[in-house]
């Protein structure tokens, strides 16, 4: 039984990783904490999860922590898991790190986009981005993975296989999405309270969304060059899920039956990924509650471009059960282990 260790167990993120790992047959969870909710049980913050009615929240003691988990959830603000990371992996510990703080490569990067520097380099090198359906070998290899964006799974996942096989000009990628609120996390701020949100729709971070550095960084790795992008995410008034939108222009004569073979060789292993049949574009509805990725394509010849459509849930494949598909990867569990479940309908 693997010993698992929550921190920053109060928000979204925090609550799905636990209503996860309730049907994992090969973890226990000894601990989870939160600096606001230290000494309330679980139930009292979340009542669907009454499976954890004995279990309440701890402030963060890091030293007394170590000895009780062989496996760390950081599920942190950006920002606030640098240390802690660096602390229990720097102890032997596995370190599956929600934040944005290990994602980018390159410390000045992110120091730019986060406003904060980096100050564990030398851990920050030894992190793996945790996309499996790119870096499974790696993340069986790893200690510390880097869990991605809600946003940059979608987009990433979404324009792989089309920048890999050179059918599109890569450095013509334009990413639209659109995100439900809890996106923005389990806070109250003016911006996302009902009557703010309800019946709204707009577009925020525009040419500043600090994801945007992110998908560019994983779109140059596959292209093999430096590759920048346009990215504009939206805000949508749903609970969840997250639906992008991608815009490449074509550089070979190619149809959408084409284009859509090469998905689904590209993806024809992969357990969480489905590319829809010619016809069929993604709903986020059809992804609710679930770790599956729902792909579309359509070829417009009149304008020579392709055009993608990803779907995900942003708090499972987007955050909390893409953590937990690492953590099979690494543990060497079957990796779709305590995944499995469809999408929630309606």
């Amino acid at each position: 039984m693997l010993k698992v260790a929550i921190l920053g167990g109060s928000g979204y993120t925090g609550a799905e990783l636990l209503r996860i790992l309730a049907s994992h047959p090969y973890t226990e969870i000894t601990a989870v904490t939160s600096e606001k909710s230290a000494g309330k049980k679980i139930t009292d913050l979340f009542p669907h999860l009454h499976k954890y009615s004995n279990l309440a929240y701890e402030a963060v003691d890091k030293e007394r922590l170590l000895q009780r988990a062989d496996l760390f959830f950081l599920a942190l603000p950006h920002g606030a898991s640098q240390e802690a990371v660096d602390f229990f992996f720097r102890n032997g510990k596995q370190v599956i790190d929600l934040s944005a703080d290990y994602r980018l490569s390159e410390p000045d990067v992110y120091a730019e986009w986060y406003k904060t520097p980096h100050n564990y380099q030398k851990t920050l090198g030894k992190a793996v981005y945790g996309l499996p359906e790119l870096y499974r070998d790696k993340i069986k290899a790893s200690r510390l993975i880097a869990n991605p964006g809600c946003y940059p799974t979608s987009a990433i996942l979404g324009l792989s296989p089309a920048v890999k096989e050179n059918i599109v000009d890569a450095e013509t990628i334009i990413v639209d999405s659109k995100s439900g609120t809890s996106g923005a996390g389990r806070k109250a701020e003016t911006a996302f309270l009902f009557c703010e949100v309800n019946e709204g729709f707009k577009a925020y971070g525009v040419a500043v969304h600090r994801h945007t550095p992110e998908i560019e960084q994983e779109a140059s790795k596959i292209a093999g060059k430096k590759i920048f992008i346009n990215f504009t995410p939206h805000l949508v008034p749903m609970d969840r899920g997250i639906l992008s939108t991608i815009y490449l222009r074509i550089k070979k004569d190619i149809d959408t039956k084409d284009v859509l073979s090469i998905y689904n060789n590209y993806y024809s292993k992969e357990p969480f990924v489905n590319i829809l049949n010619d016809g069929l574009l993604p709903n986020v509805k059809d992804v609710r509650g679930s770790n599956y990725c729902h792909i579309g394509l359509k070829v417009n010849k009149r304008t020579n471009t392709l055009i993608i459509v990803a779907a995900i849930d942003n708090l499972v494949k987007g955050a909390s059960g893409q953590a937990v598909q690492n953590m099979n990867i690494m543990a060497g569990f079957e990796e779709t282990t305590g995944l499995t479940m469809p999408a929630l309908f309606p």
